[in-house]
């Protein structure tokens, strides 16, 4: 909930309740329908604090393929997987990824594919569990890599783990349900879409990922992308997040068809835009009311490294809320090898610099923090 409609619920004698618009008590009111001298009441908690929450936002997260061999191993621990660096993730009040593969020992490769995607549920789900990831989505272009049997075995683990997700489903209504969960002191929604791989696409035959062009103009995506921001704003989030795999892959800058798209999101009411899809961290933009993390890199995978685009190397974006109001966004450098683990010094100054210099379009303001960078909002 953004500060004007705060304030304006406040002047015009309604509060925040539970997500929810309520009238005042008696309390603020007299008998003759005056108002007392009693300060009208806030969402500060039961102690009369505003709450802090912070959550991580990661990029693509690939606990499959060549990670099978060594995380699946009887004798490994799933959580060495993270390294040092689980103890930062551990500390948030939760994580959000896109989980860029299947979890699941069934279903047969779909075909023409030239990388296929999937993780041993044994150990992945553990993994996940163990870097504190509370939320996920599913729509990517790798979801249905092993088909509709793995997708759905994917879903039902990560139920039972307690992890949410959204942007799948056995048809199309289901696949563009946003996710409805608890996080902190906050009630996040979540809206996840992907406009890669339209074959991959849910219909009424068979499950499948919510998929939509990103192009604002389109009715398609007017319609769909529309609804679903209708219908997680109906909830009365505190935080409604729009979690979209979009753009291609090993690119730099966002496209300007992407940044105006990622405005249109802003103005339908998500108040957060996570992408991911790029393998590489992109722009952080503040539009409106709503902040735009263009592409939030990788978190976890077995890519190697692609040319000089520094794709071992990522920021864990920790975006910190009182109150339900946007207080700031932390980036924390960490590297990618197989695991993680936190960046060294040199790597550390190469992700500042390169963020920085990615930003430039946008005229964000980082501070140096540490080893890592602040944007005040």
């Amino acid at each position: 909930m953004d500060g004007k409609r705060r304030a304006f619920l406040a002047a015009v004698g309604v509060m925040p309740v539970g997500g929810c618009i309520g009238a005042l008590t008696d309390s603020a009111s007299s008998d003759e329908g005056g108002t007392s001298d009693t300060p009208p009441e806030t969402d500060e908690g039961d102690d009369g604090e505003n709450h802090e929450t912070t959550v991580g936002f990661a990029g693509d997260t690939m606990v499959g393929r060549g990670l099978n061999g060594i995380y699946g191993k009887e004798d490994v621990d799933p959580a060495t997987i993270w390294g040092d660096f689980q103890s930062r993730l551990k500390s948030l009040d939760g994580v959000f990824c896109n989980l860029e593969c299947s979890l699941s020992k069934r279903g047969e490769r779909f075909p023409d594919r030239a990388y296929y995607f999937r993780g041993d549920p044994d150990w992945a789900v553990p993994a996940l569990s163990a870097g504190n990831i509370r939320f996920t989505t599913l729509s990517n272009n790798h979801s249905m890599d092993f088909g509709a049997v793995a997708l759905t075995d994917t879903i039902d683990v990560l139920d039972k783990a307690g992890i949410a997700n959204a942007g799948t489903g056995k048809t199309p209504t289901a696949a563009w349900e946003p996710a409805t969960f608890s996080v902190g002191d906050l009630d996040v929604a979540v809206v996840s879409f992907s406009d890669e791989y339209e074959v991959y696409a849910a219909t009424d035959d068979r499950p499948g990922i919510a998929w939509a062009q990103t192009d604002h103009d389109n009715l398609r995506t007017q319609r769909l992308v529309g609804n679903a921001i209708e219908r997680a704003k109906s909830t009365n989030p505190d935080l409604l997040v729009v979690s979209l795999h979009w753009g291609e892959n090993w690119i730099e800058r966002p496209s300007n068809r992407l940044v105006e798209f990622g405005h249109w999101l802003v103005d339908q009411g998500a108040d957060l835009v996570h992408g991911h899809s790029a393998h590489v961290v992109q722009a952080v933009e503040q539009y409106g009311d709503g902040v735009i993390l263009h592409d939030t890199g990788d978190l976890v995978d077995d890519f190697g490294i692609k040319d000089d685009l520094g794709n071992d190397k990522s920021f864990l974006f920790e975006i910190t809320l009182t109150g339900g109001e946007f207080e700031e966004i932390r980036l924390v450098p960490f590297h990618i090898d197989d695991g993680v683990r936190p960046a060294t010094d040199d790597e550390a100054a190469w992700l500042r610099e390169t963020m920085r210099e990615r930003s430039d379009p946008f005229e964000t303001t980082y501070e140096r923090d540490g080893d890592g960078l602040v944007v005040q909002l």
